[in-house]
Parts: structure tokens; C-alpha cells; sequence
């Protein structure tokens, strides 16, 4: 695969998520060394991961995915051409404890909520760079992934499961990760980048 290929053809899969094969602790340590290869800023490299295979702990972090997931969608009117996400989203809140391995990604730190728009920028923008190596490393290695974000809404619940300290470390992320079933790998519907660029000006 080149690296065009593996660029866009990465995406949030859920549907095609292996329930049923194991994934191995090496290959996802493999991946998180690719993951942290990431830019950061100042090189601080803040990241840390927890992976979760234990049955019952998967169990208890889908029950709050769900809860989030149901309050995300809740009194929104999904348009027409959103509905199949929606459905590919809702297919992973029902089967979430059954994907292999959940990664959760953190950060170190924890920013006030009344944080300007430059710290939240460099807090997030650096950590998700080493989200999207990590889910590159995966597909290259016919694992699927997507970065999901619905057990935020019960961030604290699930730091307390795991032993993570919510004062010193802020959850940005879950990518659940599953071997591939079968599946088209062709690019994503996409806008042309011509349609949404400006030059010099936005008007």
C-alpha cells in the first residue's frame, strides 16, 4: 500500500470491526511506537494510553458510551446524507464491548475551562497527531480503528474505572481497534479540496 493509498483510505470503521478475532498486545504496542513518533508541541510529548481488554471493563465503558452516545444525538434531526453514519455509529455503541481492544488516549495536564482558543489549540493539537499515527500504523497492519469520543460525557466515571487521575490527566480520545472484515478500501466521499480552499483571503 502506498502511502496515498493508506492516507485515503484510513477512516472510522465500525461496521467492519472483527468481533471475533483477537488483537495482539505486540501489534498494538508496534502501533503506539508509531504513534509516538507524533509531533508535539514543545516536544513535550504528553501522551499517555491505557488499553483495555479485560471483558468486564469494556462492559462498563460501553454502558457509559452509550449513555453519551444516546445524549449526543438527542433533539437533533440527522440530514438525509448523515443517516448511514448514523447508523454506523449506533452499530458501534451496540457492540462496543465486544471490539477487541479499547485504547483510550490522554494527555497530561488538565486546562481550566475558561481556557483561550491558543491553549486549547496547543493542548489538542498535540495529542491528535499521535491519534491519527496510531490509527495509519493500525490499517497498515489490516487492523481497523475509529476516534470516538461519546464516553467524554462521562469522563470522570470512566477515569475513576481505571485508576486515571482526573485532575492530572485529561481523556481525548477512544479508538476502538478490531481486525478488518472485508470490505471496500477505496477514498472516502469527500469534498475537493479546490471547493473549500482560498487563497490569500477567505472573501
Amino acid at each position: 500500500m502506498t502511502g496515498a493509498e493508506l492516507l485515503t483510505t484510513t477512516r472510522s470503521f465500525r461496521r467492519r470491526l472483527d468481533l471475533t478475532r483477537p488483537v495482539e498486545r505486540q501489534d498494538l504496542l508496534e502501533c503506539l511506537d508509531i504513534a509516538v513518533q507524533a509531533p508535539s508541541g514543545t516536544n513535550r510529548q504528553p501522551w499517555r494510553f491505557v488499553i483495555v481488554q479485560d471483558g468486564e471493563t469494556k462492559r462498563r465503558i460501553a454502558e457509559y458510551y452509550r449513555k453519551g452516545f444516546a445524549a449526543n444525538l438527542s433533539g437533533r434531526t440527522p440530514r438525509p446524507d448523515q443517516l448511514g453514519d448514523l447508523a454506523s455509529g449506533r452499530y458501534l455503541a451496540e457492540h462496543l464491548a465486544e471490539v477487541p481492544a479499547l485504547v483510550l488516549v490522554c494527555s497530561l495536564g488538565r486546562l481550566p475551562e475558561s481556557a483561550p482558543p491558543l491553549r486549547l489549540a496547543s493542548f489538542y493539537g498535540s495529542i491528535y497527531p499521535a491519534v491519527w499515527n496510531f490509527m495509519l500504523a493500525l490499517r497498515e497492519r489490516g487492523l481497523g480503528s475509529c476516534l470516538t469520543t461519546a464516553h467524554l460525557a462521562y469522563e470522570r466515571e470512566v477515569a475513576d474505572l481505571l485508576g486515571i487521575p482526573f485532575d492530572e490527566v485529561t481523556q481525548v480520545a477512544m479508538v476502538p481497534v478490531a481486525r478488518l472484515l472485508p470490505g471496500g478500501d477505496g477514498p472516502g466521499r469527500r469534498t475537493p479540496a479546490a471547493e473549500v480552499t482560498r487563497w490569500d483571503r477567505w472573501a
